[in-house]
């Protein structure tokens, strides 16, 4: 089959959560289907970046949006009512690149990761087409609100309507649709969001695996660190829960690991001696297995998050939020720890620090948990199941 991918970032390095997602389902659905891989980005991109998925697609077209540009659209959007987060990435001139590898590449499926890219197939309404929502965006703007000043406020309801009303149209307009979690799903407001199938993250346990090496670091948190729900967690873990460890243990240290941290989470190390923000790594699995404990006390955001998968893959020990949880489904108190008040967090992490056998307990929980459940071959299987049957019937129900 000729599939025509749709991504509003490009796949390579993998450094953020829909990049991971893209670049391993594609990959894997590029050894069954001819693909063609259309990116769009508002940087430039190393060409080794591009060599290196070209080697993976028949095909690979990268767009880039100026700055410009964007900032124009999303002034034109203000009087429209398509959602900033659609608009920031619908322009003109990649809609023309579009058109033409219609013409040219003449897909028989089109793919699109995340609402935000869909504009650009959604007026080819002969062509079937798959969106992976990946995780209910109008919800975790909806959850931002709630921490809104009160000049941001009104903007964020404004955008969460628009997002909720974009989200139930293409779900009318999509022939297939996948998301990531049974929870993400229901937070759709759609009345026949069943139709959706739940296709989670996989985690690479070959790239992942336990390392045994120095502890340099009590505490550890990862993520693309200029991305609200993070900033809001480990802001979280820094103001809230770290103070109550430190009451017992003064000396307990934590390591802040991921792309682009704002100027509000390197102002945490400024603060703190006993704090590092690294930014980015080479290789985020040094990161892993540099500390005890990993600890993410997710409170806004939705969506699966892979840290926690790579963490229980490393045999860490993991202390999350039930929000954060309920996306990867592990056993509370056996193959992860869940936290609700900062104390509850704090009483987590003083007992994992000072109890090595209750660490490497919750660790090996959690390793066999992931090993067993999270399965990128498995999950692209489900996805290209479910792209095939656009062209062959009515959609499956499908739950990874």
């Amino acid at each position: 089959m000729k599939l025509l991918v749709v991504l509003s970032r490009v796949p390579f390095p993998l450094e953020k959560g829909d990049k991971l997602r893209a670049y391993h389902l594609v990959t894997r659905l590029a050894k069954h289907h001819d693909v063609y891989l259309f990116c769009l980005t508002d940087q430039r991109i190393a060409q080794e970046d591009i060599d290196h998925l070209r080697g993976i697609c028949s095909h690979i077209e990268v767009v880039r949006l100026p700055r410009w540009r964007i900032l124009i659209r999303l002034a034109k959007a203000a009087f429209s009512r398509l959602p900033f987060q659609v608009a920031y990435f619908h322009h003109g001139i990649a809609q023309r690149a579009i058109d033409k590898a219609m013409r040219e590449f003449r897909p028989d499926h089109a793919l699109c990761q995340l609402v935000r890219t869909t504009e650009y197939v959604r007026y080819y309404f002969t062509l079937p087409k798959t969106l992976d929502y990946m995780d209910t965006l109008s919800k975790g703007m909806e959850r931002r609100t709630e921490n809104g000043n009160f000049w941001t406020k009104p903007l964020l309801r404004a955008e969460t309507r628009r997002l909720i009303a974009y989200e139930n149209l293409m779900l009318d307009l999509f022939d297939r649709h996948a998301i990531i979690s049974a929870q993400d799903r229901e937070l759709l407001y759609h009345p026949a969001r069943d139709r959706v199938a739940v296709i989670p993250n996989g985690v690479d346990t070959e790239f992942f695996s336990p390392r045994v090496t120095k502890k340099t670091h009590d505490l550890l948190f990862t993520g693309n660190m200029n991305y609200p729900p993070n900033i809001d967690s480990v802001l979280y873990l820094v103001q809230k829960v770290l103070p109550l460890v430190r009451k017992e243990r003064p000396g307990t240290s934590l390591l802040i690991s991921g792309v682009d941290p704002t100027p509000r989470v390197r102002e945490l190390a400024k603060l703190d001696p006993l704090i590092t923000v690294s930014g980015r790594v080479s290789d985020i699995r040094d990161s892993y297995a540099a500390a005890k404990v990993f600890a993410a006390p997710m409170q806004i955001g939705t969506g699966l998050q892979n840290k926690l998968l790579e963490a229980m893959a490393m045999r860490m020990p993991c202390v999350t939020s039930a929000l954060a949880n309920n996306a990867v489904g592990a056993t509370p108190n056996e193959s992860i720890l869940i936290g609700d008040e900062p104390s509850d967090y704090a009483n987590h992490i003083l007992r994992l620090l000072g109890d090595e056998a209750e660490r490497e307990r919750v660790a090996a929980s959690g390793y066999e948990f992931v090993r067993t459940h999270f399965d990128w071959g498995r999950n692209a299987d489900a996805l290209d199941q479910l792209i095939t049957s656009a062209h062959s019937g009515p959609a499956p129900l499908t739950t990874v």
